[in-house]
């Protein structure tokens, strides 16, 4: 009898049916999968989010940032040790000497245009531009990889000494703040073109942010150019305005290109166009016209 209340063979329950309904282990959701996912947020619009997350790693990591940086401290404890300071906000002793200050009455030395960013003129001015470069720099490095922020910072450097050289031509030059502004000002164009794909909210608070950082950058170098009378050295405001239209150009034409061939876009050449031109009648204004002012 109780054979018979047994349920037909047919409807017992398929074991390996079972095992295929098993759902499937998805992978760990590591601490570098959310470090990416963050920088994804921060830098990249909706669209290019999933095609940075596929290839994201640290490999290579973003040594032109952290080199550059490295370069910068070294050479600030340098002259601060060097020639030991009654205070640090100011380094006027062995600096203005250095063969890489930039100084208009040396501008034939022409390693100076670029060499300057490796010199900083006290504690506040190296530590502002090492926290906004390492900042800004090393998430946008992730993303883009070294050649093209190298590109963009060492734009924005070059270009600040030679604005700064024919708009305060009897100002000596110091500090990494046109690189800075250049990497700034890319990022900031890139926030504005895609606002509405970085979600409007967050992208009103990155705007925010980049204001504040910046007015208080160019506060302070304001306060040191006409507050400050006992340094020969004054940071000099025009450089910071030049890097920033270097990043606005070149930069943000570059940070857009992030998952296409930069040198098939003719945005890209129209820029380095524009800035080639600059740059020699920036050298030729050098050459031939600052005896004149």
């Amino acid at each position: 009898m109780e054979l018979e209340r047994m349920a037909p063979r047919e409807e017992w329950p398929d074991e390996t049916e079972e095992n295929d309904e098993k759902p499937e282990e998805t992978p760990t959701n590591t601490c570098c999968d959310r470090f990416h996912q963050t920088i994804s947020n921060w830098m990249l619009p909706s669209d290019l989010r999933d095609s940075y997350l596929e290839r994201a790693n640290c490999l290579p990591p973003p040594i032109f940032i952290i080199l550059i940086s490295i370069a910068e401290l070294s050479v600030f404890i340098y002259y601060a040790v060097w020639k030991p300071q009654k205070q640090w906000i100011t380094l006027g002793t062995g600096i203005m000497n250095s063969p890489l200050t930039y100084r208009y009455d040396k501008r034939e030395e022409a390693w100076r245009f670029l060499s300057y960013m490796f010199v900083h003129a006290g504690v506040q001015h190296i530590i502002g531009n090492l926290f906004l470069q390492l900042l800004i720099g090393i998430p946008l490095e992730l993303v883009h990889k070294g050649h093209r922020v190298g590109l963009v910072y060492l734009a924005g450097v070059i270009g600040g000494s030679l604005a700064s050289s024919i708009f305060d031509p009897r100002k000596n030059l110091v500090g990494a703040s046109g690189g800075v502004y250049a990497l700034i000002g890319g990022y900031f164009m890139n926030v504005i073109v895609n606002f509405g794909s970085m979600v409007p909210l967050f992208g009103i608070f990155r705007i925010l942010l980049i204001v504040l950082i910046v007015g208080t950058d160019v506060g302070f170098a304001l306060y040191r150019r006409y507050i400050v009378h006992d340094t020969e050295l004054q940071v000099s405001f025009v450089a910071h305005f030049a890097g920033a239209m270097a990043g606005m150009s070149i930069g943000y034409t570059v940070f857009t290109c992030f998952d296409k061939n930069l040198i098939k876009d003719p945005r890209f050449w129209i820029c380095i166009a524009a800035y080639v031109a600059f740059l020699i009648f920036a050298a030729l204004f050098n050459i031939f016209f600052f005896s004149a002012y």
